[in-house]
């Protein structure tokens, strides 16, 4: 069941990453140049990982949901040229084990330079902080793999002209002006329009505005991207060029739909966050796995001392069965309604585009598929609850 809703999850992403997001913008009515690089930014990744919220890894699934929430951070490694080879795709596959006496990271890349099997390894690392497993303990591993097409997922190119190399250098610097984005950690920021005015010959860029946002923490994100974009240095060009930055914003991490993005920019901001209930939502049902065989060691030691009374542990770890069993049943229902939403994003979006079909019908297999998974962890819960001995 796991593989294959990981799988679904792939398949609408990777589907529906066909849809034009690096669109360029004309510099001004006389001046033909496409500007590229416009691309969005997941500010989910200015989000230092919690330390020491990674539970000891005594199931797989605890490794697959850790390392497939590590996506925002691998892909916009992907983002900057330097990271990635010759080739239009890139891979990246994602390994870790532990034992009773050691643990092990381990990546392998296609189509991946040094400095980009760095960047992934640093931050995935930092994501998911391995420790030895306690004595007695099956050694424990898991795996998962990143696809990065250039052209339909994110990424920077260089070369095209002066002002698209200027916006490409903004978008790779977004990732260090994160003291602008700090109000937004739960939320998608609004999309903002600069113009921006390149001077013949000058290696900084000229006046910069941005329009007006419609509300006093826009404001606040527009005068802290302004300063940001003034320092960008600019390579001179050979005549003046005026045109429109546009900062179109995700956050895998928001807690709340974002009705004001365009909807195919909605549905993009929903699966990012969709993605990541459904690795809390493998990571739970890990924790619960490893709690439920942590019960059934202390059932079966008071099966074999052939005692009539529960063993005071067991109490205790029935509380945790239960404890993590209200966890998993919370991450699916969370996960379900990020589906529901992509679902009905996408059917507005087929309503006016019939390409949107097959990303239907992915949704609504997902949508079924988690209603089972929920009513299911509900009954298990219920029976836990049932079952635990009194204190």
């Amino acid at each position: 069941m796991l593989l294959r809703r990981i799988a679904v999850a792939s398949a609408v992403l990777t589907s529906a990453a066909c849809a034009p997001l690096q669109k360029g913008t004309k510099a001004a009515p006389a001046e033909p140049v496409r500007i590229t690089n416009q691309i969005p930014f997941d500010i989910s990744v200015c989000q230092t990982p919690p330390a020491g919220q990674m539970p000891t890894p005594t199931d797989p699934n605890i490794l697959v949901g850790a390392l497939m929430a590590t996506r925002p951070y691998v892909m916009e490694c992907l983002v900057a040229p330097p990271s990635r080879g010759a080739e239009q795709t890139s891979r990246v596959t994602l390994k870790a084990r532990a034992t009773e006496q050691e643990t092990q990271h381990t990546l392998t890349g296609v189509n991946l330079t040094p400095e980009g099997e760095a960047c992934v390894r640093k931050a995935v690392e930092a994501a998911v902080p391995l420790k030895v497993l306690p004595k007695g303990s099956a050694p424990v591993s898991a795996e998962v793999e990143f696809l990065h097409e250039q052209g339909r997922s994110l990424s920077v190119t260089f070369g095209t002209n002066v002002p698209s190399d200027y916006s490409g250098a903004v978008r790779l610097g977004q990732p260090q002006w994160c003291d602008c984005y700090a109000p937004y950690a739960t939320q998608v920021p609004p999309t903002l329009e600069a113009t921006v005015q390149l001077v013949k010959n000058q290696a900084t860029p000229g006046p910069i505005t941005f329009a007006p946002t419609g509300s006093p923490e826009g404001e606040a994100l527009a005068a802290c991207l302004q300063q940001k974009l003034a320092a960008v240095p600019v390579a001179p060009s050979a005549e003046d060029v005026k045109f429109v930055r546009t900062f179109h914003h995700f956050n895998a991490r928001a807690t709340a739909p974002a009705p004001a993005l365009a909807p195919q920019y909605r549905f993009f901001q929903g699966e990012l966050v969709r993605n990541q209930r459904i690795a809390e939502a493998t990571l739970a049902s890990g924790v619960r796995a490893s709690a439920s065989s942590a019960y059934d060691a202390v059932v079966l030691q008071q099966q074999k001392a052939k005692g009539k009374k529960p063993l005071p542990e067991q109490a205790t770890r029935c509380a945790e069965l239960t404890a993590a069993d209200a966890k998993w049943v919370s991450a699916l229902a969370a996960q379900l309604q990020a589906e529901q939403q992509s679902l009905a994003t996408v059917q507005e979006l087929k309503a006016q585009e019939a390409s949107w079909a097959p990303a239907e019908a992915s949704l609504q297999e997902a949508v079924a598929a988690t209603q089972k998974d929920h009513a299911n962890a509900q009954q298990q819960l219920e029976a836990d609850q049932k079952g635990c001995p009194k204190p």
